[in-house]
């Protein structure tokens, strides 16, 4: 029975878990590394108080989704005009095609780090890896590959047991919030903000469950209320579980990096092949080498999502025919973006473009992104000429708030730069 049980929980979650665990790229475990390096512990508290409301925001995201059977960004361009919407999806465009390129220099920089080499080509084969797997694999064969690729996250959790932690140091920072409102401190904050609620796992969230939609026997009876909220209630529980685990896995990432090295005095982090490395002498060679691959096998889960949300986004906008579920010969266009933000990603790491610099920027262009989208997805469900997306008033409330969350920090980002 518990083995039953077991399979058909796994078997339950599916894009919420992916989802999550795509939040949680290189350049999150560079964010999260830099917190844990130069605040310590006390920035804890930051992961969880963003929890709920970037659960409600994925959530509403996947049921637009789900019972719509279309992606967020076709949706979105029934209540914003056209003047409005196409520089959203631009700016997403570019953001998730610097972000690649900061995932790969990061994948690149950790495989040399555990082999030796050029992180260049490494960089630029993982680039490859990424594109080819999603042009070959149908997504009903992809998706299990993603979803069982998230365990590579574990290794986090594996890290932080494998050096010593003071746990109630850590209970008390989780659970009492501190901030003493200088610069650096906000400055990071709305790096965690911005890191955790990425525009582009809302619409490769929404965009997945359009395709399981579609894809599942269960839209023959989409008009069955108990059937529909069944549908509702498997959403909210694997996206809630996909939401936990990333934000447990950046916990982990911080506590890690807190009890080794802002103890020994490194707070300064660029990217998370410098934590990895960094790691070797503090933490020991089990530290580093799970950091190290834990970094590569986010990566190769990350770039894939990163460049199919842009694909998605792109192709539901100027109508073309796009789905992972198709082969490359029916969507020509939709895997054209794919190759071009992959590739193009690829292609700055051989410039002289700051790697750091575009981790800045991608963080920048997403927090501002940001905020029109959460508040174009809050406007299609409040939309009286969507009737079906009908959600309860706390989710409302959560995903509202969310997006008023998001658009403080851009402020704060705003007003620290200034």
């Amino acid at each position: 029975m518990g083995r039953f049980s077991a399979r058909g929980i796994w078997r339950a979650l599916g894009p919420g878990l992916v989802t999550g665990a795509a939040d949680d790229d290189p350049s999150g475990i560079a964010t999260y590394s830099q917190a844990g390096a130069q605040f310590g512990f006390s920035l804890l508290w930051t992961v969880f108080l963003t929890l709920p409301f970037m659960a409600a925001i994925q959530i509403i995201s996947a049921v637009i989704g789900w019972d719509t059977r279309r992606g967020l960004a076709r949706n979105i361009a029934q209540v914003l005009p056209a003047w409005a919407l196409y520089p959203l999806v631009a700016s997403l465009l570019v953001a998730n095609t610097i972000n690649i390129a900061a995932d790969l220099a990061a994948m690149g920089e950790a495989m040399v780090l555990v082999t030796g080499g050029s992180a260049l080509v490494f960089a630029v084969a993982f680039g490859v890896v990424c594109l080819v797997a999603e042009v070959l694999i149908p997504y009903h064969r992809y998706a299990g590959y993603l979803k069982l690729m998230t365990l590579v996250l574990l290794f986090y959790v594996a890290a932080a047991f494998s050096v010593h932690i003071p746990w109630g140091e850590v209970a008390r920072a989780t659970l009492i919030p501190h901030l003493d409102f200088g610069r650096d401190q906000i400055l990071m904050v709305v790096a965690v903000f911005g890191t955790t609620i990425s525009p582009y796992l809302f619409f490769w969230q929404a965009s997945q469950e359009a395709e399981d939609s579609r894809l599942s026997h269960r839209q023959i009876y989409a008009g069955d209320p108990k059937l529909k909220k069944n549908s509702f209630r498997t959403i909210s529980v694997d996206t809630w579980t996909g939401m936990f685990f990333s934000n447990s896995i950046a916990f982990f990432i911080i506590v890690t990096t807190a009890a080794t090295l802002h103890t020994q005095g490194i707070t300064h982090i660029d990217t998370a092949a410098q934590a990895a490395e960094a790691l070797r002498p503090v933490g020991g060679p089990l530290a580093f080498a799970l950091f190290a691959l834990g970094i590569i096998g986010t990566g190769l889960l990350a770039v894939p999502v990163l460049a199919g949300s842009a694909a998605y986004a792109v192709a539901e906008v100027f109508k073309l025919r796009g789905s992972l579920e198709l082969p490359a010969s029916r969507a020509i266009g939709f895997y054209a973006i794919v190759a071009a933000a992959t590739l193009g990603g690829s292609a700055l790491l051989a410039t002289n473009i700051d790697p750091i610099a575009m981790l800045f920027w991608t963080a920048v262009i997403n927090g501002v992104v940001a905020v029109p989208i959460m508040i174009a997805t809050m406007l299609v469900v409040s939309s009286k000429h969507e009737t079906r997306l009908k959600l309860p008033r706390w989710l409302m409330i959560l995903g509202w708030l969310a997006a008023a969350l998001m658009a403080i920090a851009v402020i704060l980002l705003i007003w620290s730069s200034v």
